[in-house]
Formats: structure tokens, sequence, C-alpha cells
């Protein structure tokens, strides 16, 4: 698949937690800043002024470029760890194989939803698509509650991320708007005056709009 027609891994998490989201965002390029969106932000910026780091039998790597052709998907990985091991891939300048493990910081606390699972997948198939090797497992580091969540990348979740890439590559093409599904995550959406108008007052929403 060519470069210009890859999806951002981002984009999955959208288009899982609401296709209007997605669309917006990908489709129509809108965005709104908010608490939510600061926070996570932030945090994302403060794990990539991070450095590399080998510790004993652990290389650290931030900030990981990610391409994964048969999805059509590019993005970044938080982090990468890098764990010893008696097969797997070799690392410029580091002696024996190595087993790539994901690892992506989320502002919030741990979901029952696979949002994030299916991001953090996505970054696992791009991994195993560039060192041809299988990932068993991930991680999500959530900042709220300071604790790491191990992720199983197993089948089920692997055809959950794959549906979504079809989709996704599917809504892009198709450039329509899905309609707004309202209910309690919209609240968390820095999006929800734009996807929601009515809620606001009308001359408000207008002004918005028509600002240069």
């Amino acid at each position: 698949m060519e470069e210009e027609n890859l999806i951002s891994i981002s984009a999955l998490q959208h288009l899982a937690y609401c296709p209007r989201q997605f669309a917006l965002i990908h489709l129509e390029q809108a965005w709104e800043e908010n608490r939510f969106t600061a926070e996570g932000r932030l945090l994302h910026r403060v794990v990539d002024a991070g450095t590399g780091e080998t510790r004993h039998d652990l290389h650290i790597a931030r900030g990981v470029h990610l391409i994964c052709h048969t999805l059509g998907l590019v993005g970044k990985a938080d982090v990468v760890e890098f764990h010893r091991a008696e097969s797997g891939c070799t690392l410029p300048g580091r002696k024996g194989f190595w087993r790539p493990c994901p690892v992506e910081y989320k502002r919030g606390r741990s979901k029952q939803a696979d949002w994030d699972r299916i991001q953090l997948c996505a970054q696992a198939l791009a991994l195993e698509e560039q060192f041809d090797l299988v990932i068993e497992e991930g991680a999500l580091f959530y900042g709220k509650q300071r604790r790491r969540e191990r992720v199983v990348i197993d089948d089920p979740l692997r055809e959950q991320t794959r549906q979504l890439a079809r989709q996704a590559h599917a809504l892009l093409e198709e450039a329509v708007l899905p309609p707004p599904e309202p209910g309690a995550k919209c609240s968390h959406c820095s999006l929800e005056a734009v996807c929601l108008p009515r809620r606001q007052n009308a001359q408000a929403y207008l002004d918005r709009m028509l600002a240069p």
C-alpha cells in the first residue's frame, strides 16, 4: 500500500471508541483540545523526551516509528522494550537475540472496553511485520493509576484489530460522516461541541463555526 494511503495506528482507537469521532478527526480534520487531550499530550511529550537505554537484559527504545503494510497502518510506539531471549530479532550494536514488547502510555485509567488494547495490538502487528516474529504480549501504562496492565496479544484481539483496520479504510474511502451516537462517553470527548452542537447555545455554535 502506498504511504499516502496509510492510516494512523491511533485512528483505530478513535474508531473503536466512536466511528463518528474517528470520521471527524481523520475525515474532516476536526480537533478540539480539552483537559483529557491536554493531559494525554503532556504525558506523551514526557515519554518522547526520554532517550533509549540498556539495562542488563533489557533495552528500552522510545518514540519508535512503526509501519504495517498488511493493514495499511503507520504510527509510533511510545516505548518498545526489547528483552534478551534465546531467539528473536537482532539489534544494531548489541549481541544476541531480543524480543520486542510494545508499551503504550495512557493518561487515565484501565478500561473494560478494548479501545486501548486495540491500539496496542496494532503496534504489535506492525512490529511483527517489521521484525518477522510473533509478539505474544504488550503493556498499557495508565498515568492516573501509575500502574502497568499486561495485555495478551491473542487471536480474538488480533482479529478485532484487523477488522477495525479494514473498517477504517472503508470509512475513509466512503467519505461519509457517521451519525452521532449520544451516550455517556460523549462527556469525555473533546469533540462533543462539534459533534453535538445542539447541546450548546445556537448562537455560540454559529460564532464558533464561522470564526475566521
